[in-house]
């Protein structure tokens, strides 16, 4: 039997966001919030969250963040890659509260129960739902787009404001037949978003293994195999393919990293969509793309994150 660790970061809620993008960019691909709030919390009907919730659940003070990964060899070292992010959030000036991580060993029966409870389809954007394969999505509207998700022992929900800011943009500027370039692809949410939509081909690039395969089974899943293409690679460093719509979900200091390789690999009047961005980041990322040749079409902000849309 499968042996998997339960990571459980007690923080604040000012550092929910900022932690839960660097699990998820470490590729694991969902996470569960424990926030004594949620039990007062009225909630918008719109993304049609469904919670069970339990007091004894709840720390007193902050919030619980947890996550899960296979109970390998390597787990501590990515345990402490993880742990040493959110530690550097500090400079940041987020308060993380207690800041304490433990994890415990659990079994695959045991996951396979706790797991499906927290989760059921989420509606992310006009059109877009995202749902774990084993929930029979009910109601679904003739124009709606759902993505299929088999977590394993992880499921991206697609709720984080990020991901919600980049498949609103997908939305808006992916036309039928575009090619398309995923930056920091994760789980390949994105991509399949933008295929779904309408683009031709996505090309997804991400650094970590773990987050290619994570994006070739969820296209297989979803039958986009052969319209998602994922391989490794560091940002758009060497690579030459053009195209219309390139999507960079990925933090600010990353974003500024690949701006000059994105314009010389968009067409003429082609759309750089952006998510991950912090306050603090948003005039310094604006001005990077300005100066690189890129006219600003909107800047978008949920939660404290933002989203700038820019064309060249």
């Amino acid at each position: 039997m499968k042996k998997w660790l339960e990571i459980c970061i007690h923080t604040t809620n000012e550092a929910q966001e900022a932690i839960t993008n660097i699990i998820e960019e470490a590729g694991v691909n969902g996470v569960v919030i424990e926030d004594p709030l949620d039990l007062t919390k009225e909630r918008d009907s719109f993304f049609g969250e469904i919670y069970e919730l339990d007091l004894g659940n709840f720390p007193k003070e902050g919030i619980y963040i947890k996550f899960y990964l296979p109970r390998e060899a390597n787990a501590e070292k990515q345990i402490e890659q993880i742990k040493g992010k959110i530690d550097d959030l500090a400079s940041l000036g987020i308060d993380l509260g207690q800041n304490q991580l433990t994890s415990k060993e659990i079994h695959e029966d045991d996951w396979a129960n706790e797991w499906k409870k927290y989760y059921k389809p989420v509606k992310i954007s006009e059109k877009i739902t995202i749902a774990p394969t084993w929930e029979k999505v009910e109601n679904m509207p003739e124009d709606g787009l759902l993505i299929e998700l088999d977590p394993g022992m992880a499921f991206g929900t697609g709720t984080h404001p990020t991901t919600m800011q980049s498949v609103r943009g997908l939305e808006q500027y992916v036309k039928p037949n575009d090619t398309m370039i995923d930056v920091g692809c994760g789980s390949g949410v994105l991509s399949i978003a933008g295929c779904l939509i309408g683009a031709q081909k996505s090309y997804a690039f991400d650094i970590d293994p773990v987050a290619i395969n994570s994006t070739k089974m969820n296209a297989e899943i979803n039958g986009l195999a052969n319209l998602v293409e994922a391989r490794e690679n560091n940002l758009l460093k060497d690579i030459d393919t053009q195209a219309d719509v390139i999507v960079a979900n990925i933090l600010a200091e990353i974003i500024l990293l690949c701006v000059d390789d994105a314009y010389r690999l968009l067409k003429t009047d082609g759309m750089f969509i952006t998510a991950g961005i912090i306050q603090k980041k948003k005039q310094e990322v604006i001005d990077k793309m300005t100066a690189a040749g890129f006219s600003i079409v909107e800047v978008n902000e949920l939660k404290d994150w933002v989203s700038i849309i820019a064309k060249k």
